[in-house]
């Protein structure tokens, strides 16, 4: 079964606002294995509203509105729903004497404005709301289902666990939709996909879906089948064959970050750690020590920003500053052995860098890092460009770092 889902509200397309309704359900469909092809947000405006109800319903098999049945002149959602089947609305006598008896409750009169929320498209069957005055309604429209619902989540989501997944669980037929991410750490999104679209591309189940974002390129594998082992075993066909295209290069295949990652071989192998950076500012230290019990493994992190902290700090030799310059290998080297050195850990990794949007020059542009881990797993140095803005290039970097240790700790090459 294939789901759209639209989030009602001309609120909802401000920059400052975020919509969560349409994650919420997402994720509760796909368990029971309904799979969403669409979801957007749209205005309160009566033609968008009845052209987008007409669209999702061509296309997909369960449309899931969330929000626009208010009592207010911009709550156009039925009026618009109601038009797109070719339906009138009738007013329901029993939600307007609900709605009443609510209004009484809390020693209100109700206003006239709210009779409108009783307005039920010809065909659907109501879906109460206990826990406010908008109530939900559905359709079966020959086999595709229409669901409206109140845009708060804490009347949503009450509503679409009760009411709703048990009529999808039903239609769904016991259908199991999976999706397997495999995280791969310093290898961009066009390098990873050269690599693996010969495989993945003969596969019509699961299918992939490549992401790329700031150091890092996930492959999302999504297949479906009547049995969670049947589907499993799906997944990990394919995934077999991705590792063997990519040895080494997937970090995580149930769900952990990178500095999880790392951490967790450290704490295995009992080997300690200490941090020299530069140009990220602490940002590898606040990704290690947001894991509970960083201690294990993180002994201490230096922010040698100047070159003055990197000599008094980590021992780096000022003349080597001077010949080299304070972004190149030969210093990344010396303020991981410095780190290393005044940590007494058995591993140390440094960063220097130009994260902008100042501080270039023509031989060192922009985006420009040297990276070193200098330890008992051997020594280790890369440059590398990154591209993007200050923040962008700055988490690029930390990520390199972080990977660096991984494939060091477990000794696979340098890549």
């Amino acid at each position: 079964m294939k789901a759209a889902i639209l989030a009602v509200g001309s609120e909802l397309l401000d920059p400052l606002r975020r919509e969560t309704n349409g994650a919420y359900v997402t994720g509760r469909l796909r368990e029971i294995g309904v799979d969403v092809f669409a979801r957007a947000c749209i205005a309160d405006d009566r033609d968008w509203l009845e052209a987008a109800f007409r669209e999702a319903l061509a296309r997909a098999d369960v449309v899931i509105s969330t929000g626009g049945l208010g009592p207010t002149e911009d709550d156009l959602t039925r009026d618009s729903a109601a038009r797109a089947v070719g339906r009138s609305l009738r007013r329901d006598e029993g939600i307007l004497e609900w709605l009443r008896a609510r209004f009484a409750r809390f020693n209100r009169v109700m206003a006239p404005v709210n009779e409108k929320q009783a307005d039920v498209i010809e065909g659907a069957s109501v879906l109460p709301n206990p826990r406010g005055t908008a109530p939900g309604q559905w359709l079966d429209l020959g086999g595709r289902l229409l669901f409206l619902l109140p845009g708060p989540p804490g009347e949503m989501q009450p509503m679409f666990e009760d009411q709703v997944m048990p009529i999808l669980r039903e239609r769904a037929g016991g259908r199991v939709l999976k999706t397997r991410v495999l995280k791969i750490a310093s290898m961009g999104e066009s390098d990873v996909e050269q690599v693996v679209a010969p495989l993945y591309k003969t596969f019509e189940n699961p299918r992939t879906t490549i992401l790329g974002g700031a150091g890092q390129t996930e492959l999302h594998l999504t297949a479906e089948g009547a049995s969670e082992a049947g589907v499993e075993a799906l997944l990990e066909e394919l995934a077999a064959g991705l590792r063997g295209l990519l040895p080494g290069r997937i970090y995580s295949e149930d769900g952990r970050e990178l500095a999880e990652v790392v951490a967790s071989l450290l704490r295995e192998r009992r080997l300690t750690l200490a941090l020299a950076e530069s140009c990220t500012g602490g940002l590898v230290a606040a990704r290690l020590t947001a894991i509970p019990g960083a201690s294990d493994f993180l002994d201490r992190a230096y922010v040698t920003y100047t070159n003055q902290a990197k000599v008094e700090l980590l021992g780096v030799d000022p003349t080597l500053i001077e010949a080299h310059g304070a972004v190149s290998e030969e210093v990344a080297r010396a303020m991981a052995e410095g780190a290393r050195r005044a940590a007494g850990t058995d591993l140390a990794v440094a960063i220097t860098g130009i994260a902008g949007p100042s501080g270039a020059t023509p031989e060192k542009p922009v985006g420009l890092v040297h990276l070193a881990l200098s330890g008992t797993v051997g020594e280790r140095a890369r440059r590398a460009q990154f591209p993007g803005d200050r923040q962008r290039v700055q988490g690029q970097a930390a990520q390199a770092a972080l990977e660096m240790v991984r494939r060091a700790v477990l000794g696979l090459s340098a890549g």
